[in-house]
């Protein structure tokens, strides 16, 4: 296996975005910062890979407007996936994989004010039995939150302690768009919003784009004295359908997770758009006491879809950068109540 890291890594989240929803106005200063944190050109770039969703955009082929955001003369090497940036950065450390190329850079857009996220996502749902139904995002969370409590696996108030630690980190990250802890007490007086779901229990509506850059061996080398080497990837499905699984439970988190070394890990960036998610991922993934959850805040701050899966890979990495941890972990989920997990672990020193 080749040895890849992440070397560079840029974002843009906002609660609605101001001016023309072009994603191409989204993604030109993100490839700037990646730009000038590798000191490359487009073309140091040997593949690229987007994450989208035309059901997000409201038009067919959005993805391919985006091109123009990369420049397409001379011609690129260009795939998109119908999914999170992480499904993104998975091919493209496939392809890395093959020797076809040393580097690639990923990115992924949504305008997820444009209509009603939580209606839009029932496109994802099973076709025949449950998006005819057309139930919401935040009211099948909540079901899932229910389950829990009913089965006596947390309470409100260890949700609560969750969105009040998340809101308390979001003060250092300039992108979060929800900030500000309080107590959890103040937190359990506000009204709720989808029993037992308070706001701050959801993740906000957002608007974003992020990038991440990725170069093998010599070329990572180049670039960051310390990558963030990707040592680990691992993605797992459940079942579409709602009714043939436990929903207090996620299988494909744990199974992605058994499938990696967690050992020594100091830093967790978990895609948890329900404060409940990250207890069932805590526990899935096996997580020790001192591993530090979600330092960026979390998506419960700022999750744009189709963006935020990787942005937990990008701030993960960011703290290899820096020193922080040595060792770190991210997570990235797609679908209906933690349906699809993504699991990577990214660690510094690599000779």
């Amino acid at each position: 296996m080749r040895d890849v890291a992440v070397v560079g890594f840029a974002q843009r989240q906002m609660p609605e975005f101001d001016g023309s929803p072009t994603c191409v106005e989204l993604l030109v200063p993100v490839f700037k910062d990646c730009y000038e944190q590798t000191g490359w050109t487009r073309k140091d770039v040997g593949f690229w890979c987007s994450g989208s969703s035309d059901y997000l955009a409201g038009r067919s082929f959005s993805f391919v407007q985006a091109v123009d955001a990369i420049g397409v003369i001379p011609p690129v090497n260009e795939s998109h996936v119908e999914m999170d940036l992480a499904w993104a950065m998975y091919e493209a450390w496939l392809k890395i994989q093959t020797g076809e190329v040393d580097t690639a850079l990923v990115y992924a857009f949504g305008k997820s004010s444009a209509g009603v996220l939580r209606r839009t996502l029932a496109l994802q749902l099973e076709p025949y039995t449950m998006t005819p139904l057309w139930p919401d995002t935040v009211s099948l969370a909540g079901l899932q939150a229910r389950a829990g409590i009913d089965a006596g696996l947390w309470d409100e108030r260890a949700m609560a302690e969750v969105a009040n630690r998340s809101l308390t980190d979001a003060e250092k990250n300039e992108y979060a768009i929800r900030k500000g802890g309080s107590s959890v007490e103040e937190l359990l007086a506000r009204p709720m919003y989808a029993d037992p779901l308070r706001k701050h229990d959801c993740s906000p509506v957002t608007d974003g784009a992020a990038a991440i850059v990725l170069a093998a061996g010599d070329r990572a080398r180049d670039v960051r004295e310390r990558p963030a080497w990707l040592t680990g990837i691992s993605h797992y499905i459940d079942p579409m359908g709602m009714g043939v699984r436990d929903l207090t439970r996620s299988p494909s988190a744990e199974r992605a997770a058994a499938a990696l070394d967690l050992d020594g890990v100091e830093v967790a960036e978990l895609h948890a758009p329900f404060s409940h998610q990250e207890l069932i991922l805590r526990r899935e993934l096996g997580l020790a006491d001192d591993v530090v959850i979600n330092p960026s805040g979390g998506a419960l701050t700022s999750n744009p879809m189709f963006s935020g899966g990787g942005i937990r890979v990008g701030e993960a990495a960011q703290r290899i950068w820096s020193g922080e941890a040595s060792k770190a972990v991210a997570h990235a989920t797609s679908g209906p109540a933690l349906q699809q997990n993504l699991v990577c672990t990214l660690e510094g020193g690599k000779q």
